[in-house]
């Protein structure tokens, strides 16, 4: 636990007065508003750390096709990153060394031409070497290294194509594994198979990232969970190293159309296979491979996917240079469904419905209805109707948008929406798992040993049910009707009891950290009508208040994401002060003096144009792996907040009506 969050809190912070609290309030949901686009959705930019703008570098490397402006804005921007603490990359904002990170970011830069002596370069290489230099870099890494001939293919585990045709009933199959895992994997396994060598059109290595040459390591792959079934896969691998180059032609070329025929229907027009740009980079190489024709409809639908990650062109407040980056994904679902809570909140006796119903309309519009995704494999008897994170991702919608979306719906008018608000809650209880909770995409994805595999060195290879993602759909449930006592109900509540941490807290899968897990459990727990008195959820509470900073704020850093730092803190943020505030007042505590001094913080925390400064990351794709930064979260959760709280403390009633 770090000390700083330990501090008591300053007990002279005064929340703001009703006349502040509206202002702030009119001001930040009119900066919302503004946002919009002329058909209702709101889009902000989402950012993860140093390694997809490499990425998109790698593409054009990989392919022949430089872009010299475009690859000279990321570049300014992979430059801005690095720390000047460690010298390489982290993961997040002010976070660690991260060897994976550092060695894609400076390959990168040597690819867009920085001189390998050049100071920054030089800083960056002496950390990654002083940190077991790149041939301890992971998987992912390897694999792009493989590709431009600076390691051996043996450097990246055995994942022999044939795995296309393995059987449900096949303990390692496709569809063991998470959505994201399966559109990222399928195009592997072309590449893997095939071992194209990118065109490197100006040559560029980094050897010198190794502190022992490539050619001459013998061993490459670690067990990632240190368990039996680790060791079981590191001996098969290296069985798989020595016969897959034997393995019959005639299965490996119906591996491979078997990978196509995955791929295929599933490309998702420019939003790309998966909408993921992992995904979406790899079905590049893979149809380049292939030999697939540049100028065929499906070639340039998936190269124009990637493109259209790419951020506009900004100019550096700090250097002046113009900068981009390339986002992981599009996020304007869950950014219209928050912005739009946080807007029904801010207009307190709904006298100002356009925006908010311009909003609804959108998200209306792109429920998926008519696409049995992969997740209907395990639940072939429940009719779609979900929502996808992205613009378009009807084969992956997620139960988390779902239930966020559905709440939406039904607050802002639930004959209007019937029909959208009853196939969500029909789709939503179909995707229940047996033990009672929600993963975001898949039913029972929960096949843990498989994260014993090397290729899941990363340990993200699953998506099992959580707190996090379960608490919405609870809440969801419950703001529809759904009684307490319904057994969809009571086995969700019984899995939040079991998930609970032995401090009180809930983990957050998705958002940083304990603080994001809690927030979510606590106001589940209100909607659905537990009681707030009860000793475990009173335990959360304590927590909750246990954990504000002097500041009023409340903060966790992405390092808690290990259990050695689990209560690790750098800085209050607005949007995690912002859910612990909501959180308490879910639990009844909207008169508490610790309620009070964190909207006393939002309320002084300097903000620019409607949105709270936050270059923190609170958000995570992949824990201890890969985060990520809504821009949007620092605009709409403190506008939340205090809009909740005024309208509470307005009131006199205390309770929270919604089911966040």
């Amino acid at each position: 636990m770090s000390d700083v969050a330990r501090e008591p809190a300053n007990e002279n912070l005064a929340a703001p007065s009703p006349f502040e609290l509206d202002h702030i309030v009119a001001e930040t949901a009119g900066a919302l508003k503004d946002l919009q686009h002329n058909d209702g959705h709101i889009v902000f930019e989402l950012e993860a750390d140093a390694t997809i703008p490499s990425e998109y570098v790698f593409l054009n490397h990989f392919l022949g096709e430089l872009e010299p402006d475009v690859e000279a804005e990321l570049a300014e921007y992979l430059r801005s990153l690095q720390s000047d603490r460690h010298g390489g990359w982290p993961l997040f904002h002010e976070g660690d060394f991260n060897i994976s990170a550092s060695v894609k970011a400076y390959y990168a830069l040597k690819l867009v031409g920085d001189d390998p002596e050049a100071a920054h370069m030089l800083r960056a290489r002496e950390a990654i070497l002083h940190h077991g230099g790149a041939e301890t870099a992971n998987v992912f890494c390897r694999y792009a290294l493989a590709l431009f001939g600076q390691v051996p293919w043996r450097a990246v585990p055995a994942m022999p194509a044939e795995l296309m045709l393995m059987p449900r009933w096949f303990p390692v199959n496709m569809w063991k594994f998470s959505y994201w895992s399966r559109t990222v994997i399928a195009p592997l396994l072309i590449v893997a198979a095939l071992k194209p060598k990118a065109a490197n059109p100006r040559g560029v290595d980094c050897q010198e990232l190794f502190c022992t040459a490539p050619n001459v390591i013998k061993k490459w792959h670690i067990n990632p969970t240190g368990s039996r079934w680790g060791e079981f896969f590191l001996g098969l691998d290296k069985v798989l190293q020595v016969v897959e180059p034997h393995f019959p032609k005639r299965n490996r070329a119906k591996a491979i159309q078997a990978a196509l025929d995955f791929i295929k229907p599933r490309l998702n027009g420019v939003d790309g296979l998966g909408a993921i740009f992992p995904a979406m980079a790899n079905t590049v190489m893979a149809f380049t491979a292939l030999g697939i024709d540049p100028e065929s409809e499906e070639y340039k639908i998936a190269r124009a996917s990637t493109k259209n990650l790419l951020t506009e062109a900004k100019i550096s407040p700090t250097t002046g240079a113009t900068q981009r980056y390339c986002e992981p994904c599009k996020s304007p679902v869950w950014d219209t469904a928050l912005a739009a809570h946080a807007l029904a909140e801010s207009d307190q006796h709904g006298d100002d419905p356009k925006a908010l119903l311009a909003a609804c309309d959108w998200l209306a519009k792109l429920q998926v209805t008519d696409v049995k995704g992969d997740w209907a494999v395990n639940a072939p008897n429940v009719e779609p109707g979900g929502w996808a994170f992205q613009y378009r991702n009807d084969h992956y919608p997620d139960v988390d948008d779902t239930a966020v979306v559905g709440m939406l719906l039904h607050r802002a008018d639930p004959q209007r929406y019937a029909k959208e608000i009853s196939r969500a809650v029909s789709w939503i209880e179909g995707m229940q798992s047996t033990n009672g909770g929600w993963g975001a995409f898949d039913i029972d994805n929960n096949a843990d040993f498989l994260n014993s595999i090397p290729f899941a060195d990363h340990g993200a290879l699953l998506d099992p049910p959580t707190a996090d993602v379960t608490a919405r759909c609870l809440s969801f449930l419950a703001q529809v009707g759904l009684e307490i006592n319904h057994p969809t109900m009571a086995q969700a509540i019984e899995f939040l009891k079991v998930e609970q941490e032995e401090d009180g807290s809930w983990f957050g899968r998705w958002g940083t950290n304990y603080i994001y897990g809690t927030w979510s459990v606590l106001c589940a727990l209100n909607a659905a009508g537990e009681d707030m008195q009860a000793p475990y959820v009173q335990k959360s509470v304590k927590w909750l208040l246990a954990h504000q900073r002097k500041d009023g704020g409340w903060g966790e850093d992405g390092a808690t994401y290990w259990q050695e730092r689990r209560s690790e803190a750098k800085a209050s943020t607005p949007s995690q002060t912002s859910w612990a505030v909501l959180g308490l007042m879910a639990a009844g505590e909207t008169n508490h003096p610790a309620v009070a001094r964190g909207i006393s913080y939002l309320k002084d925390h300097p903000r620019q144009d409607g949105r709270w400064e936050e270059p923190w990351f609170t958000a995570v794709g992949f824990p201890r792996v890969f985060y990520l930064r809504y821009h949007g979260y620092s605009a709409f959760f403190p506008t939340w907040a205090l809009a909740r709280y005024r309208n509470l403390k307005r009131t006199n009633s205390g309770k929270v009506r919604w089911g966040m």
